[in-house]
């Protein structure tokens, strides 16, 4: 049940994600080289208050410094991500003055997960296996596309602040950056 799946890739950087309410499809390689939070997000959980408020403030300190916030709703946990993307984008903009990313809802379990969270979870299972157990569960993922850790619901964004600092200070991989060089040396 909650046994980690295998997947092929071996990056963030190698998936496509739908964004927001506009069904815009974003690459993930736009966020090489930046540290990256990926949350999945309810507007109407007991963790909401504190992990938006917490987000924000998160985002707004080090958004300078090469650091991302992705956050993807979802409503499999007691329904309580309901609205439209739309309602959903609202929401988090306007309460809690969200200026990261918030894309199109997602499912993070199941056979109908998202290809991301197929590979958060195998990357980072959980103390029970790969399975997502509830709204704002948080994936630290490095500059090269690689997670670096995962936090549960519980685990509040301020609480694991110097895991993001040390993130940031860290250099992409050599062997990264000279992928890099090299893709673009071919364009």
């Amino acid at each position: 049940m909650g046994a980690s799946e295998s997947v092929p890739e071996t990056s963030v950087h190698e998936f496509t994600v739908k964004q927001d309410c506009n069904g815009k499809e974003v690459c993930l390689d736009t966020y090489k080289g930046k540290v990256l939070l990926i949350v999945n997000v309810a507007s109407k959980c007991g963790f909401t208050e504190t992990n938006y408020t917490q987000l924000t403030e998160l985002y707004q300190k080090y958004r300078e410094k090469d650091f991302e916030i992705l956050a993807f709703p979802c409503n499999q946990f007691l329904r309580q991500e309901p609205g439209s993307d739309q309602q959903i984008q609202d929401f988090a903009c306007t309460r809690f003055k969200a200026e990261y990313p918030v894309f199109q809802k997602v499912r993070v379990n199941g056979p109908d997960a998202a290809p991301l969270y197929k590979f958060l979870k195998a990357s980072k299972p959980g103390l029970f296996g790969s399975r997502i157990k509830w709204n704002f569960t948080k994936f630290l993922v490095d500059k090269n596309g690689k997670v670096i850790n995962r936090y549960a619901t519980a685990t509040t964004p301020f609480s694991f602040e110097k895991d993001i600092q040390k993130a940031l200070e860290e250099e992409p991989s050599e062997s990264q950056t000279k992928k890099e060089e090299s893709s673009d040396s071919q364009k």
